[in-house]
């Protein structure tokens, strides 16, 4: 069974400094039929203004996951962390107990574009974490490869729960099939381009939900960028 999630369907926020688009309900964004997906809770696509940002705020019991797709972001939080994430990089604080963090675009001139993610933790009153890892080269096609996992035991940053997070990259025309495990629930995210998925077009910032599938053809209609995630 699969369930496609339009881009124009998704809820919005807009600032003077923030173009965000809601995959699942947040904030004043309120859909009781789009509360999550499993453990996989929100999925923002945020676009940020020259020098604008979010001030320091707060979260608990949340994995909390950066995928930069333009730009950078600028990081600083209460357990000394501060650093740059750049386009090839994902970034995942697991806030536990509680943490105060502040995100920012750094540049005075360009904007910033990414993906913020929340997952369910399977696990309350964690300790709080951070890690900041490399992906692989933009320019790299016709692979899923894992960028976050369970304990990070799969590959990529460590996630408090049953998920591998992979990034697919495909060129115009090509072809990648995925066999999840049986009984698990597949999200795919496109971020960039075309990509048929088991028959279904889908374009940058549609989603799909597939449940109790044996396999999952990806089919690029373009040079296409796509998150899937394998979930419990």
């Amino acid at each position: 069974m699969m369930q496609i999630r339009k881009s124009q369907e998704r809820g919005a926020a807009k600032l003077d400094w923030l173009d965000s688009k809601h995959t699942f309900s947040f904030a004043d964004y309120h859909d009781p039929n789009h509360m999550g997906f499993g453990p996989l809770r929100v999925i923002n696509e945020d676009r940020i203004v020259a020098s604008g940002g979010f001030p320091t705020h707060p979260h608990r019991d949340m994995e909390i996951i950066s995928y930069v797709l333009e730009g950078q972001l600028a990081h600083k939080d209460n357990m000394g962390n501060g650093s740059i994430i750049r386009r090839g990089e994902i970034q995942k604080m697991s806030a536990g107990t509680g943490i105060q963090h502040s995100e920012f675009n750094p540049s005075g001139d360009q904007g910033n574009h990414f993906f913020q993610i929340w997952i369910i933790p399977d696990t309350q009153g964690l300790e709080p974490s951070y890690e900041q890892q490399d992906v692989p080269p933009v320019d790299t096609s016709g692979a899923m490869t894992c960028i976050g996992s369970k304990g990070g035991a799969s590959g990529g940053v460590s996630i408090h729960q049953d998920v591998d997070l992979y990034v697919l990259r495909l060129d115009d025309g090509e072809r990648e099939t995925y066999s999840p495990a049986t009984d698990r629930h597949i999200w795919v995210q496109v971020a960039w381009g075309t990509l048929n998925v088991n028959g279904e077009t889908l374009s940058a910032g549609d989603a799909a939900a597939l449940e109790g599938e044996a396999s999952v053809l990806f089919e690029a209609g373009e040079d296409t960028e796509a998150l899937v995630f394998d979930l419990a």
